[in-house]
């Protein structure tokens, strides 16, 4: 089975460490580079982690910034969900006794 990947998007991190703290900043600095995103496209580049980036985009980020492309984009392994191991009896093992007991419903008799 292969490894899933993942990435950590640190574009926030290196603004900050360039002392650049808005979004606004960034506009007219990949404007010069030919690059136009709007003001959303701009907050949201530096805010969430993109899903699709273009290369103009990255080249034009990496270039002011002055950095290598791994201090924008660490891959990282991705969080795989782990099952809950049960016990002989049913429970889920590490809860014990802090799980409530089951709730039983029994018909209304009026």
């Amino acid at each position: 089975m292969t490894a899933k990947l993942d990435y950590t998007w640190r574009l926030r991190e290196v603004m900050a460490e360039q002392g650049m703290f808005t979004t606004a900043a960034l506009q007219p600095l990949l404007a010069e580079r030919q690059v136009k995103l709007s003001t959303s496209q701009v907050y949201r580049l530096v805010t969430e982690k993109p899903e699709r980036l273009s290369l103009k985009v990255l080249m034009a980020l990496l270039d002011i910034f002055g950095c290598p492309m791994d201090d924008l984009v660490r891959p990282t392994a991705a969080a795989q969900a782990t099952r809950l191991k049960r016990t002989a009896d049913g429970a889920e093992a590490g809860v014990g006794t802090f799980r409530p007991p089951r709730a039983r419903i029994t018909g209304t008799d009026k």
